[in-house]
């Protein structure tokens, strides 16, 4: 057992050694804190049981990792120490439990902030003039980076009303969240690599040779407490300092706050752990420090950290597993999203056994393969997904060569069996044709013949903008595919009273849920004969109802209004070609490949003929061209409720006049029509001049070109 304990001893040093170099000097962390803060932990403990085995180039004798080459290196004139870490309450009850008693106090007062994740800096101030700025380094050591430290606005250049000999102000430099999601789009937009995340950002930054660079990036610095200090006297209190700090020129995080006792620090913990995911910056924990000065002085410090003061951390957001499998899974649309199935580890309070690899793109840029070891993340609700792969963790064969091949997607769809095919994402359509998004999706093109897509298929089908049968909700779908009633969107026009109570009944034995008025032999009817008659209903439809719900790839609901019209008859648009499609104003390359594409499929034929078959009708109608209607060229805006009819009503009759009607209001805007309540669409309209109309011009409108009504 001792010999086992002291080769982990050797084992953890290599790799809190290792994690520190990758981490502190090279700014490409590997591990997971939390990983790296579990390997500590264990350290400390075979430590503390073994005390002789504690050597000078231990890293519980040390903070960090030795400064980079780069930079001059800069000795702290008083310690830049790590805290102490908590990951449960009780360890925060320890903690305060113990100053308790070695104080002779109950429920001291602490001055509590949040756990900015960033990069810890060392700012010195002579006669109040910035002299000097300094990483943390390895707590003794760290790097002069006061050039890039005088680029950042919320670092004071000139202290406000102080001009004492020397004034050591810490804190953290971090990049906040807006300023991290701007610069990434500029840098994609620009053809550049993108930050990986705000703290690599940050920390990468500020270790630019070139000031300039860092000038550029979005940095920010909140202070958080003091180190050497002549010729001015501290306050009492940390928390009075921070106050003047404040009034020197520094910024301060805005939830920094006091509390007292336990209770006091585990409800301000769990305030910030509700606030985290709003605040404009990253963190990982909160900081609690004893507030008295005095009360620190008497707790004192241990080998690497004061005893007065506790980091508590969140529940990690990042931890290290290894990929069992990759399986890809099939939504709505077809996209095929690859699904690492994991090693189950807690990620953030949560068993995680599965995360999304999101593309093709994405797993290729990624190389995951299985057996790999990989970090996975998961932030507040966020589905878990896998950051980075650790390569020189990858499982090799006995020549040097990885056991596993690179992963490669399906050929055909693993639910349906149809070809798989890629596609571009349209993020925006033009007149001049089509905007991209980021690589390409992995589709199935079996559409609405695959299973895997069936339900969601029949909820797009169902909704109100497509259909619109009412009643026919996402539940009542599951149980129709799920217990075999419902195959394909025709197979909802064939459902009898009967069906439907069978299923119902069927579904509430399935769920255990069989209510006492069924065991009596009352059978509730009422839900079926009207979704039976909604269903019915929908039979007599429009064609650009039935093409939105169709669910073509890129086809919402304008296009599809804007297909029919142009072709007026299902039959002349699936005979249609990709130049004829093209044709179209605002249809681009993607659009009409996805369109031809999908009537090409035998499968969507089928289903069309399974519709007709089943009595669902849609009247045709001459070929309409836009550029022929009396309103051609304008664009309209409704906002507000109108009185006479729906707003889908009053855009169906301008679009039927050749209008175009948008969601938003903008200098090409011809007309603005404000009904009751219209709010931020008519201010708008006002600032740009846009003309605003009233429902009776509307309605006048309408009447003169004999598409009024009431």
């Amino acid at each position: 057992m001792t010999e086992s304990a002291r080769k982990r001893l050797d084992e953890l040093k290599g790799l809190i050694d290792n994690a520190n170099y990758r981490y502190h000097v090279l700014d490409e962390p590997e591990v997971p804190d939390a990983v790296f803060d579990g390997w500590m932990r264990e350290l400390l403990e075979i430590e503390a049981a073994h005390p002789g085995w504690v050597t000078a180039d231990s890293p519980s004798r040390r903070v960090g990792a030795t400064a980079s080459g780069a930079f001059e290196p800069v000795a702290h004139a008083m310690p830049m120490l790590s805290l102490g870490n908590a990951f449960s309450d009780e360890e925060v009850r320890d903690f305060v439990l113990r100053i308790e008693d070695e104080l002779g106090v109950r429920a001291p007062d602490f001055s509590v902030e949040p756990k900015i994740d960033g990069l810890a800096i060392s700012l010195r101030y002579e006669r109040g003039v910035l002299v000097s700025g300094a990483t943390r380094g390895d707590g003794e050591t760290g790097e002069n980076v006061t050039e890039n430290l005088r680029t950042i606005a919320s670092v004071p250049l000139r202290l406000r009303g102080l001009d004492a000999a020397v004034l050591e102000v810490r804190g953290e430099v971090f990049m906040p969240r807006q300023g991290f999601e701007q610069f990434n789009r500029a840098a994609l937009e620009a053809g550049q690599k993108p930050l990986a995340n705000p703290r690599n950002g940050a920390a990468g930054s500020l270790r630019q040779l070139d000031p300039a660079v860092t000038a550029r990036r979005p940095l920010a610095f909140f202070a958080y407490g003091v180190g050497v200090v002549e010729g001015w006297t501290l306050p009492a209190k940390h928390s009075q300092t921070m106050a003047q700090l404040r009034e020197l020129g520094f910024k301060v995080s805005p939830e920094v706050a006091m509390a007292s006792g336990t209770e006091g620090l585990l409800a301000y913990f769990a305030r910030i752990g509700a606030l985290r995911d709003g605040l404009d910056y990253d963190i990982d924990g909160v900081v609690y420090k004893l507030d008295d000065y005095a009360q620190q002085k008497a707790m004192g410090f241990v080998s690497r950290a004061p005893r007065w003061a506790l980091a508590h951390k969140f529940p990690a957001e990042e931890q290290l597993t290894t990929v069992e499998a990759i399986d890809v899974q099939v939504g709505r649309t077809g996209a095929l999203t690859p699904v690492a199935r994991l090693a189950p580890v807690q990620v953030a309070g949560v068993t995680v056994t599965n995360a999304t690899l999101h593309n093709a793109e994405q797993i290729a840029r990624l190389d995951v393969r299985i057996g790999d070891t990989v970090v996975v993340r998961r932030a507040g609700d966020v589905i878990p997904e896998v950051v980075r792969v650790l390569p020189d963790r990858r499982p090799m064969q006995s020549n040097g060569s990885p056991l596993h091949e690179p992963y490669r997607f399906p050929d055909v769809c693993p639910v349906c069996g149809s070809a798989t095919q890629a596609v571009q994402r349209v993020v925006r359509q033009t007149k001049a044709g089509v905007e991209l998004g980021e690589g390409a999706a992995i589709i199935c093109t079996g559409g609405l013949f695959c299973s895997a897509q069936r339900k969601q298929a029949l909820i797009h089908f169902a909704s109100r903008k497509a259909m619109d049968i009412e009643g026919l909700g996402e539940q009542l779908i599951d149980d129709l595919v799920e217990l075999g009633f419902v195959t394909s969107l025709s197979d909802l026009y064939r459902l009898s009273l009967d069906d439907l109570l069978e299923m119902r009944r069927r579904a509430d034995e399935r769920d255990g849920t069989v209510p006492e008025t069924v065991k009596q032999g009352k059978v509730a009817t009422r839900w079926a004969e009207n979704l039976l008659a909604s269903i019915a209903a929908s039979r007599s439809t429009r064609l650009e109802r039935l093409l939105f719900a169709l669910g073509i790839r890129d086809v919402g609901e304008s296009t599809a209004k804007l297909l029919a019209k142009y072709f007026g008859s299902l039959d002349r648009l699936m005979q249609a070609d990709a130049d004829t499609l093209q044709g179209i104003p605002d249809i681009g390359p993607v659009v009409a490949a996805n369109i031809t594409g999908f009537f090409a499929e035998s499968h969507n034929r089928d289903v069309i003929a399974g519709l007709r078959g089943a009595g669902v009708e849609w009247p045709e109608s001459e070929p309409q061209r836009a550029e022929d209607g009396p309103l051609a060229g304008q664009t309209f805006v409704l906002t507000g409720a109108l009185q006479a009819f729906t707003r889908d009503e009053a855009a169906a009759r301008l679009e039927s006049l050749g209008a175009k009607v948008a969601s938003s209001v903008s200098k090409k805007t011809s007309v603005v029509v404000a009904g009751e309540a219209a709010g931020s669409k008519l201010e708008k309209a006002k600032q740009l001049g846009v003309a605003v109309w009233d429902e009776t011009a509307l309605q006048q409108l309408f009447d003169e070109h004999g598409a009024g009504g009431g």
